[in-house]
């Protein structure tokens, strides 16, 4: 299996590497690097503009490739290579290679214009979300794991719906394949309370109401995991007044991954974010894996 890592010469961010090299050593996989340089027009223009252009992104293309390999080599126990495409677009030229490579996940990293710490979905990653037919790995901006480390924990957004139950079972044989343990996580993000006072009991009774019927829903899938073999298994209901707060309730560490899956109404058979999942990744301090 082959872990396919986006690579780009002009950020100082290597934190998509760093975590594509944690999942290989987590799996026993590879990971490729690649990098996408534009491409020349079909017809020549002016003289030789165009051909300079296209000399001028392969040297870009070669050097880029290069420089990932030596990013590459700091992972001694990580089988790796890097190679270079000229692209109109970067998210059609990194799903063309998807095919060509057989890979089974794309990592890339986060916008160099969002907070530190935390994920942030820049456009080309968006058109990939919406494009790709593998899960997509979102590191977050400066990620830093342990060096040499493996994913030792694995949280799954749970929203216990058809979707939500057909992933699980998927995370879970991952899981007990690379020993990791498994958390399952439904948010519960209580709404902004009504001007009306005479309706607050009643938004209150009926957050209390989903609440029950969410946990009981962890409950039975805690049980049907345990039922299946993996016994390293734990539910949280992460409460809050925001998504922020929700995610902040629960304790994350530097050798976490989150889960989460995509929109299970949208019609697409890839990757598409509801507006939970793009909530979730927006406050997330660790990577997220974004499933189709």
């Amino acid at each position: 299996m082959t872990y396919l890592v986006c690579y780009s010469p002009h950020k100082d961010d290597i934190g998509a590497i760093d975590l594509a090299c944690q999942f290989a050593r987590s799996e026993h996989d590879t990971v490729h690097a690649l990098t996408v340089v534009p491409r020349g027009w079909e017809t020549a223009v002016a003289g030789d503009t165009d051909r300079d252009f296209e000399q001028w992104a392969a040297q870009e293309g070669a050097a880029s490739a290069a420089e990932a390999l030596e990013v590459l080599a700091r992972h001694t126990d990580v089988v790796s290579t890097a190679t270079w495409v000229a692209g109109r677009s970067v998210p059609q030229a990194v799903c063309e290679q998807v095919d060509a490579l057989g890979a089974s996940l794309i990592v890339v990293g986060s916008g160099e214009n969002g907070p530190r710490g935390y994920v942030t979905v820049t456009s080309k990653t968006d058109r990939m979300l919406h494009s790709a037919a593998v899960p997509v790995a979102i590191a977050p901006r400066g990620y830093r794991p342990v060096p040499d480390s493996r994913i030792t924990r694995v949280t799954m957004g749970f929203r216990d719906d058809d979707a939500s139950w057909t992933l699980l079972d998927l995370v879970a044989s991952i899981c007990a394949r690379i020993g990791a343990s498994l958390r399952l996580v439904t948010f519960a993000v209580r709404p902004r309370r009504m001007v009306v006072s005479a309706m607050r009991d009643d938004e209150s009774d009926i957050f209390a109401q989903w609440k029950s019927q969410a946990q009981a829903g962890l409950d039975e899938a805690v049980t049907h995991l345990r039922d299946q073999g993996l016994v390293d298994v734990e539910a949280v209901l992460a409460q809050g007044r925001s998504w922020g707060g929700a995610m902040d309730s629960v304790e994350w560490g530097r050798e976490d991954v989150l889960v989460v899956g995509s929109s299970s109404t949208h019609k697409l058979a890839q990757v598409f974010l509801g507006s939970s999942a793009a909530k979730i990744l927006r406050n997330s301090t660790v990577p997220v894996i974004v499933v189709p």
